[in-house]
């Protein structure tokens, strides 16, 4: 221990910079954090069971009289603004906003971590249907960690104060001891080096027998670059229950939420509390319970004001309760409904008229193609809440070059909400095109984008003519673990032969139209994936998620079988995964594998996704043709790096504009046999990439103006196969160019 005694006696002194870490006496500190970083806390203990009580709660500050006369709060002025509240900063009027309290049990083991989290509670304040704020708030706060290399904000990594690789990143100094909870600690403050960084800076509370962290207090420095934000904090407390368990027990986090970069612009303060109480460990927890699936039915989880009492281990401020007061009352305003609705409108693409019947989608509504002409679309849903067991979907579609009328429809119910026990059956008869995308969702109610785009870089006559009935069913035995079985019968022909022809031979016999029965196993995974409701159609709340999406798909072609016409075996793999990489920014990977283990005609054939739009799409060859590639067995990968501005913000003059950069590599790789080939009698000249084709290129995002910055631009690179026949009029794309419009932070 000759080396701890070593430490505790150290001196006490101001702010300064070390040329070197090991004459830092905070650097002998943080080496012992280190050692104990995956061995404390939880980690103690074989499992553990605690209560956490949530409460966020939205509020506007600098409120003044001018900004209570505004037009669009008559007729709500009289409800909002008499819950004016100045207490909490001085000078400045605050209006509440919203505040939603929630109560949850976690229950968890280590070797290896299993973790179940079950609601026992949630109020949400008047606004317990609106889908809007409830994806909104869930998705800006990912619980912290401080013992991980990195913390994500936003999806924006920053370097975590604890970790290993904090001396290249912070100063650190250390500048008090002081009591924590009864514990004895170093007061090391870290400020970042480069003051233009993306970086924390705050206080660490470190015991001074343990090292553990017994207390954080961090915040983002005036550099961090994240649309509508101006600065996030976060408070972080632990205690010591047992003298070796160092466990958090409050995390409060704060964002300041801006709409222009004005000094003096009104914010939006969004703060989330997290308590965290009566913990147990080691009571012996099983697989089996931590497996066990319980959805939070709204009768079960709706407690009244006496259990609120109870169970609120931090009271509600007056400025807490007048929110819950103002929307009793704006329930019933008009106008403050006709906000709500128009607002609901352009979130979720419906308009809801009737008791259960919602119209739309309206971003569905106009789209074009060489086949179609101008295509014009309308639909509708059934919708009652967000928890609908069952829905019904139709559409109807026109396209004013073919004179056709196309439509869809599908209908789903859900028996089980824990398994999630699901039939559906559908039918449509629609143009699409079937050439950009390789794992299919087997759903009848999906549309192609290249079908219905608006503005496209080549031309778009490759479109294919389907009738398809299906049939499914599908489980959950476990948690983000989903067991589907389609059955698809389907008729596909060219849209119009004169410009796409995928005429194939059934043994002598020209054939211009297949017949395809099959029968679809598929298995999805997707550990980690958290939802906001639990009905038939569920929201992904993906906007903080780093989790993987793996799916393994068997298809079964069956002859004979309502006139099927080929027998066919086709094996799939598909995985994606966003990574936080330190604070260089977010990676998103891509990779599919697969074979078809028969000879077939190109409408069933693999064919390489292509995009021959302006628009950005994920997953696809922006410079590759439609049906310029087809494979019996292929493999593509797909790698898109966002920087978050690590690097257009050290340039001067230009990193006002607040870029951002991102940097691309797709490639497709595949084979194709001799039968394959032989089989099609139509005009296209199929080969497949048996040299891995490639293309690569970088964007700029976070184009626009203050915090309105939603453009970005994509230019790519072809890297081989630069005259190569790509079935199309349209000659090889060397280079290309594609926008579109994106939400981020």
């Amino acid at each position: 221990m000759e080396k701890e005694n070593e430490i505790e006696s150290v001196v006490i002194q101001g702010v300064k910079k070390y040329k070197n870490k090991k004459e830092n006496p905070a650097y002998a500190i943080m080496r012992e954090v280190w050692k104990r970083k995956k061995s404390n806390g939880l980690l103690l203990h074989k499992d553990y069971k605690y209560k956490t009580y949530e409460k966020i709660d939205f509020r506007l500050d600098n409120i003044d009289s001018a900004f209570t006369k505004k037009k669009i709060f008559r007729g709500l002025d009289s409800i909002i603004f008499k819950y004016n509240d100045s207490s909490e900063i001085a000078g400045k009027a605050v209006l509440p906003l919203f505040l939603t309290e929630s109560v949850f049990q976690t229950y968890g083991k280590n070797n290896p971590k299993k973790e179940r989290t079950d609601l026992l509670a949630t109020r949400v304040s008047g606004l317990q249907n609106n889908q809007i704020v409830t994806k909104t708030v869930e998705s800006m706060y990912k619980d912290i960690n401080i013992y991980d290399n990195t913390i994500n904000y936003l999806n924006i990594g920053f370097v975590s104060p604890v970790s290993t690789d904090g001396f290249g990143v912070f100063d650190y100094n250390i500048t008090d001891t002081v009591e924590v909870n009864t514990v004895r600690s170093y007061e090391i403050r870290f400020t970042p080096k480069n003051a233009a960084a993306l970086a924390l800076k705050g206080r660490l509370y470190i015991s001074m027998d343990k090292y553990n962290v017994t207390k954080v207090e961090m915040q983002t420095n005036k550099n961090i670059n994240i649309n509508f934000v101006k600065k996030i904090s976060t408070d972080i407390e632990f205690d010591n229950p047992d003298d070796s368990t160092f466990i958090p027990v409050r995390n409060e986090t704060v964002l300041h939420l801006v709409l222009t970069d004005r000094e003096k612009a009104k914010s939006v303060i969004a703060r989330r509390i997290a308590n965290y109480s009566d913990y147990e460990f080691d009571k012996g927890i099983s697989d089996e319970f931590l497996n066990k699936i319980v959805v939070p039915e709204d009768e079960l989880v709706a407690k009244d004001e006496a259990y609120w009492q109870a169970n609120r281990t931090e009271a509600l401020t007056e400025r807490e309760q007048n929110i819950y007061k103002m929307y009793d009352e704006l329930a019933n305003n008009r106008k403050y409904k006709a906000i709500i609705k128009i607002v609901e409108i352009g979130n979720s693409g419906y308009v809801h008229v009737g008791r259960s019947i919602d119209i739309g989608n309206i971003f569905q509504t106009f789209g074009y193609n060489d086949i179609e002409g101008n295509r014009l679309r309308a639909g509708f849903r059934t919708y009652r809440t967000r928890h609908d067991m069952w829905r019904i979907q139709a559409y109807t579609a026109y396209g004013f070059r073919d004179d056709k009328w196309k439509f869809g429809g599908e209908a789903k119910y859900m028996f089980n909400k824990e398994n999630r026990f699901m039939i559906g059956a559908g039918y449509r008869k629609d143009v699409l095109q079937l050439g950009v995308q390789l794992t299919t969702d087997e759903g009848i109610m999906t549309r192609s984008f290249a079908s219905s785009s608006v503005l496209n870089s080549g031309e778009t006559t490759s479109m294919s003519s389907v009738k398809q009935t299906n049939l499914f069913t599908s489980i959950e035995p476990w948690k983000n673990f989903q067991i589907r079985l389609d059955a698809t019968t389907q008729n596909i022909k060219s849209a119009n032969s004169n410009f796409f022809n995928i005429d194939f031979y059934r043994g002598d016999v020209l054939r211009t139209d297949l017949n395809d029965t099959r029968l679809t196993t598929t298995i999805i995974a997707r550990p980690g994936m958290k939802f906001s409701t639990y009905g038939v159609d569920r929201y992904e709340m993906t906007a903080l998620a780093t989790n993987p999406t793996i799916i393994l798909k068997y298809t079964k072609g069956v002859g004979g079988v309502f006139n099927s016409d080929f027998n066919y075996n086709k094996l799939q793999f598909y995985y994606y995964q966003p990574f936080i990489i330190g604070n260089w920014g977010r990676l998103f990977t891509n990779l599919e594998v697969g074979k078809n283990f028969d000879s077939l005609p190109v409408a069933l054939q693999n064919v390489l996704p292509a995009n021959q739009s302006y628009g950005l799409v994920r997953g696809v060859f922006s410079l590759m043709n439609y049906y310029e590639f087809v494979a019996d067995s292929y493999a593509v990968l797909f790698l898109e790096h966002h920087f978050n501005g690590k690097i257009l913000s050290q340039i001067p003059l230009i990193k006002k504009l607040k870029l951002r950069e991102v940097a691309f590599f797709r490639s497709g790789v595949g084979s194709l046999r001799d039968g394959s080939v032989n089989i099609n009698a139509g005009s296209l000249s199929l080969s497949a990439p048996e040299r891995p084709y490639y293309e690569y290129g970088f964007g700029i995002e976070n184009i626009g103006w203050g915090n309105f910055r939603l453009l970005r631009f994509d230019f790519n690179w072809r890297g081989n196969y630069l005259n190569h026949n790509t079935n199309s009029t349209s000659d090889v794309r060397k280079f290309g160019v594609q926008f579109g419009f994106q939400m981020s932070f």
